[in-house]
């Protein structure tokens, strides 16, 4: 009885492990890896550098598993419902993935998913989401849902990571927001 009950216990354990997502993202204060990387803005091809739109202001570089999934169709509609609040704060959002990256094109312009209101890049063996720790335990070579927000000096200043699409954009936007700020104790 002893020995049944400790297996249990025990799988218990692994599948909560296996369950979870890793939460192994870079942290805030890291230095946020440079890429570049083939995207997509309303189906029409270009490629996505990250120095380059850092020059322009903050940056939201949001992971997601694959295009055409539900939780990343949720996710690139509240991204794209809610990009006018980002650009009003100068911020780019870019939306990354390794998973059914031959999908890209359409889902960039599908008014379902990203409406051609922000761009997602192809992150051909997750070679991105691996420099930035945001990979999927549940699916090696996916990424994790784990959204970032980078300071124009190229500084994480936020991260979230959470396999429920509800809440990134509303954090990365705070975020955001918060880097518009001026310091309070400064006189």
């Amino acid at each position: 009885m002893k020995s049944s009950l400790k297996l249990a216990a025990l799988a218990l354990v692994v599948t909560a492990t296996l369950a979870s997502p890793a939460f192994a993202a870079l942290k805030e204060g890291a230095q946020a890896p440079d890429f570049s990387a083939p995207a997509y803005l309303a189906g029409k091809p270009f490629t996505f550098k990250l120095a380059d739109a850092l020059k322009q202001g903050p940056v939201v570089v949001y992971f997601f598993p694959a295009a055409h999934t539900s939780g990343c169709n949720v996710e690139a509609h509240l991204f794209s419902e809610a990009i006018d609040k980002f650009k009003a704060q100068h911020a780019t959002v870019i939306g990354v993935t390794a998973g059914n990256i031959t999908e890209l094109a359409d889902f960039s312009k599908e008014t379902e998913h990203c409406g051609g209101k922000f761009p997602v890049a192809a992150d051909d063996g997750a070679k991105i989401a691996k420099e930035y720790d945001a990979m999927l335990l549940l699916r090696p070579g996916w990424s994790n849902r784990t959204s970032y927000v980078i300071a124009p000096s190229g500084k994480i200043t936020h991260v979230y990571s959470d396999l429920s699409p509800k809440k990134h954009v509303e954090e990365t936007l705070n975020a955001v927001k918060a880097l518009e700020q001026p310091d309070s104790t400064a006189k």
